[in-house]
Protein backbone atom coordinates (compact mmCIF):
# COMPACT_ATOMS: atom_id res chain seq x y z
CA UNK A 1 0.00 0.00 0.00
CA UNK A 2 1.15 3.23 -0.68
CA UNK A 3 2.39 5.36 1.81
CA UNK A 4 -0.18 8.13 2.59
CA UNK A 5 1.24 11.69 2.52
CA UNK A 6 1.21 14.33 5.43
CA UNK A 7 -2.53 15.93 5.45
CA UNK A 8 -2.28 20.07 4.98
CA UNK A 9 -2.56 21.67 8.07
CA UNK A 10 -5.53 23.75 7.68
CA UNK A 11 -4.86 27.33 9.38
CA UNK A 12 -7.31 29.35 11.20
CA UNK A 13 -7.61 33.17 10.46
CA UNK A 14 -9.23 35.60 12.39
CA UNK A 15 -8.36 38.60 10.71
CA UNK A 16 -7.35 42.12 12.45
CA UNK A 17 -8.17 45.32 10.94
CA UNK A 18 -5.77 47.82 10.72
CA UNK A 19 -8.13 50.95 9.52
CA UNK A 20 -7.38 50.59 5.22
CA UNK A 21 -6.25 47.86 3.01
CA UNK A 22 -3.27 48.70 1.55
CA UNK A 23 -0.43 50.94 1.00
CA UNK A 24 0.79 52.58 -2.30
CA UNK A 25 5.02 51.64 -2.71
CA UNK A 26 7.37 53.62 -5.00
CA UNK A 27 11.01 52.20 -5.42
CA UNK A 28 14.01 54.53 -6.71
CA UNK A 29 17.59 54.36 -6.57
CA UNK A 30 17.44 55.68 -3.30
CA UNK A 31 14.97 53.15 -1.94
CA UNK A 32 11.47 51.96 -1.40
CA UNK A 33 8.68 54.77 -0.03
CA UNK A 34 5.62 54.16 1.01
CA UNK A 35 2.41 56.74 0.70
CA UNK A 36 0.73 56.36 3.70
CA UNK A 37 -3.33 56.64 3.89
CA UNK A 38 -2.82 59.92 6.57
CA UNK A 39 -0.78 61.36 2.83
CA UNK A 40 2.53 61.17 5.06
CA UNK A 41 5.24 59.21 2.98
CA UNK A 42 7.75 57.24 4.81
CA UNK A 43 11.23 54.74 3.54
CA UNK A 44 10.71 51.32 4.25
CA UNK A 45 11.82 49.32 7.02
CA UNK A 46 14.83 47.73 4.57
CA UNK A 47 15.53 51.14 3.27
CA UNK A 48 16.43 52.04 6.23
CA UNK A 49 18.32 49.09 7.92
CA UNK A 50 20.41 49.12 4.60
CA UNK A 51 22.67 51.42 6.09
CA UNK A 52 23.73 48.43 8.50
CA UNK A 53 24.82 46.28 5.79
CA UNK A 54 26.37 48.90 3.04
CA UNK A 55 30.00 48.69 4.15
CA UNK A 56 29.84 44.55 3.67
CA UNK A 57 27.96 44.73 0.52
CA UNK A 58 30.08 47.30 -0.87
CA UNK A 59 32.84 44.92 0.06
CA UNK A 60 31.51 41.67 -1.03
CA UNK A 61 30.35 43.32 -4.14
CA UNK A 62 34.22 44.59 -5.06
CA UNK A 63 35.47 41.02 -4.15
CA UNK A 64 33.51 39.21 -6.44
CA UNK A 65 32.54 41.76 -8.99
CA UNK A 66 29.88 43.56 -9.90
CA UNK A 67 28.38 41.41 -12.91
CA UNK A 68 28.89 37.95 -10.74
CA UNK A 69 27.30 39.97 -7.60
CA UNK A 70 24.36 41.11 -9.71
CA UNK A 71 23.83 37.66 -10.88
CA UNK A 72 24.09 36.35 -7.65
CA UNK A 73 21.68 38.88 -5.43
CA UNK A 74 19.50 38.67 -8.32
CA UNK A 75 19.18 35.04 -8.40
CA UNK A 76 18.67 35.24 -4.56
CA UNK A 77 16.12 37.82 -4.75
CA UNK A 78 13.84 36.15 -7.35
CA UNK A 79 13.77 32.97 -5.02
CA UNK A 80 13.11 34.95 -2.13
CA UNK A 81 10.07 36.36 -3.64
CA UNK A 82 9.01 32.87 -5.24
CA UNK A 83 9.84 31.48 -1.85
CA UNK A 84 7.50 33.84 0.51
CA UNK A 85 4.91 33.85 -2.22
CA UNK A 86 4.11 29.98 -1.82
CA UNK A 87 4.34 30.31 1.89
CA UNK A 88 2.04 33.36 1.75
CA UNK A 89 -0.92 30.66 -0.39
CA UNK A 90 0.05 27.64 1.80
CA UNK A 91 -0.89 30.14 5.31
CA UNK A 92 -3.87 31.26 3.32
CA UNK A 93 -4.98 27.46 2.60
CA UNK A 94 -4.60 28.11 -0.77
CA UNK A 95 -3.06 25.36 -3.60
CA UNK A 96 0.76 26.01 -4.00
CA UNK A 97 0.98 23.41 -7.32
CA UNK A 98 1.08 25.56 -9.50
CA UNK A 99 4.86 26.62 -8.64
CA UNK A 100 8.14 25.37 -9.88
CA UNK A 101 9.85 21.81 -8.12
CA UNK A 102 12.51 23.67 -6.39
CA UNK A 103 10.35 26.30 -4.83
CA UNK A 104 7.60 23.40 -3.59
CA UNK A 105 10.70 22.04 -2.10
CA UNK A 106 11.14 24.74 0.14
CA UNK A 107 7.60 24.99 1.08
CA UNK A 108 7.99 21.00 1.96
CA UNK A 109 11.53 22.14 3.71
CA UNK A 110 9.34 24.85 6.30
CA UNK A 111 5.95 22.69 6.78
CA UNK A 112 7.20 21.16 9.74
CA UNK A 113 8.10 24.91 11.60
CA UNK A 114 4.74 26.61 9.92
CA UNK A 115 2.18 23.23 10.72
CA UNK A 116 3.78 22.59 14.28
CA UNK A 117 3.91 26.34 15.64
CA UNK A 118 1.62 28.49 13.89
CA UNK A 119 -1.79 28.96 14.57
CA UNK A 120 -4.34 32.08 14.39
CA UNK A 121 -2.61 34.08 11.91
CA UNK A 122 -3.93 37.85 12.44
CA UNK A 123 -2.46 38.98 9.06
CA UNK A 124 -0.67 38.14 5.62
CA UNK A 125 1.45 40.55 4.10
CA UNK A 126 0.18 43.96 6.00
CA UNK A 127 1.07 46.82 4.95
CA UNK A 128 2.43 48.98 7.99
CA UNK A 129 3.04 52.06 9.38
CA UNK A 130 4.71 54.36 12.80
CA UNK A 131 4.25 57.83 12.75
CA UNK A 132 5.96 57.67 15.51
CA UNK A 133 9.19 56.30 14.03
CA UNK A 134 8.34 57.41 10.62
CA UNK A 135 9.22 54.61 9.03
CA UNK A 136 6.75 51.79 6.85
CA UNK A 137 6.79 48.21 5.51
CA UNK A 138 5.18 45.73 4.60
CA UNK A 139 5.15 42.90 7.33
CA UNK A 140 4.87 38.80 6.11
CA UNK A 141 2.97 37.47 8.66
CA UNK A 142 1.29 38.16 12.34
CA UNK A 143 0.06 35.19 14.10
CA UNK A 144 0.54 32.92 17.07
CA UNK A 145 4.06 31.02 17.39
CA UNK A 146 3.93 28.18 19.66
CA UNK A 147 1.07 29.96 21.33
CA UNK A 148 2.63 33.45 21.65
CA UNK A 149 1.62 36.88 19.60
CA UNK A 150 4.48 37.04 16.99
CA UNK A 151 6.08 38.94 14.19
CA UNK A 152 6.58 36.08 11.85
CA UNK A 153 9.75 36.99 9.24
CA UNK A 154 10.46 34.50 6.35
CA UNK A 155 14.14 34.66 4.84
CA UNK A 156 16.06 32.40 2.63
CA UNK A 157 19.34 31.72 2.27
CA UNK A 158 22.20 29.81 0.48
CA UNK A 159 24.16 29.07 4.06
CA UNK A 160 23.18 28.52 7.55
CA UNK A 161 23.29 31.82 9.37
CA UNK A 162 24.60 32.88 12.73
CA UNK A 163 22.56 35.10 15.11
CA UNK A 164 24.92 37.78 15.00
CA UNK A 165 25.29 38.13 10.83
CA UNK A 166 21.08 39.10 11.17
CA UNK A 167 20.94 41.88 13.50
CA UNK A 168 19.38 43.54 11.33
CA UNK A 169 16.42 40.84 11.05
CA UNK A 170 15.62 41.40 14.41
CA UNK A 171 15.42 45.27 14.42
CA UNK A 172 12.96 44.87 11.14
CA UNK A 173 10.91 42.95 13.25
CA UNK A 174 11.29 45.12 16.32
CA UNK A 175 9.74 47.89 13.62
CA UNK A 176 6.68 45.67 12.25
CA UNK A 177 6.34 44.88 15.92
CA UNK A 178 5.86 48.55 16.67
CA UNK A 179 3.93 49.53 13.55
CA UNK A 180 1.33 46.73 14.14
CA UNK A 181 0.50 47.92 18.14
CA UNK A 182 0.39 51.66 16.79
CA UNK A 183 -2.21 50.63 13.81
CA UNK A 184 -4.36 48.35 15.77
CA UNK A 185 -3.23 49.04 19.82
CA UNK A 186 -2.19 45.01 20.39
CA UNK A 187 0.86 44.08 21.48
CA UNK A 188 3.52 41.77 19.94
CA UNK A 189 6.12 40.84 22.20
CA UNK A 190 8.13 38.39 20.05
CA UNK A 191 10.36 38.53 16.68
CA UNK A 192 10.35 34.97 14.70
CA UNK A 193 12.91 34.61 11.72
CA UNK A 194 12.06 31.34 9.94
CA UNK A 195 15.27 30.61 7.27
CA UNK A 196 14.68 28.47 4.73
CA UNK A 197 18.41 27.05 4.07
CA UNK A 198 19.89 25.59 1.04
CA UNK A 199 20.17 21.82 1.30
CA UNK A 200 19.68 22.03 4.92
CA UNK A 201 16.47 22.15 7.96
CA UNK A 202 15.30 25.52 8.70
CA UNK A 203 17.02 27.98 11.13
CA UNK A 204 14.42 29.73 13.08
CA UNK A 205 15.18 32.08 15.64
CA UNK A 206 12.64 33.86 18.12
CA UNK A 207 13.55 37.01 20.48
CA UNK A 208 11.96 39.45 22.46
CA UNK A 209 11.08 42.58 20.52
CA UNK A 210 12.42 44.94 23.17
CA UNK A 211 15.65 43.83 23.16
CA UNK A 212 15.78 45.30 19.68
CA UNK A 213 14.41 48.29 19.67
CA UNK A 214 17.55 50.31 20.55
CA UNK A 215 19.35 48.83 17.65
CA UNK A 216 16.24 50.09 15.39
CA UNK A 217 16.00 53.55 16.70
CA UNK A 218 19.95 53.99 16.45
CA UNK A 219 19.50 52.68 13.18
CA UNK A 220 16.68 55.29 12.05
CA UNK A 221 18.53 58.21 13.58
CA UNK A 222 21.38 57.12 11.61
CA UNK A 223 19.78 56.68 8.13
CA UNK A 224 18.32 60.27 8.61
CA UNK A 225 21.92 61.61 9.46
CA UNK A 226 23.17 60.15 6.17
CA UNK A 227 20.28 61.37 4.09
CA UNK A 228 20.62 64.94 6.31
CA UNK A 229 23.71 65.34 4.81
CA UNK A 230 23.24 63.05 1.28
CA UNK A 231 25.40 60.48 2.04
Amino acid sequence: MAKNKKMKQVFKHEKVDIGYDDMVAETTDAGRTYHAPNGKSYPSITTVLSVLSEDSIRAWRKRVGEEEANIISGKASRRGTKVHSIVEKYLNNEDTTDFLPHIRQSLENLRPVLDESISKIYSLEAALYSDHLGIAGRCDCVAEYNGVPSIIDFKTSRKPKKKEWIHSYFAQGAAYAIMWEERTGMSIPNIVIVMDVDHEKPEVFVEHRDNWTKLLKDTINEYKTRKMFGH
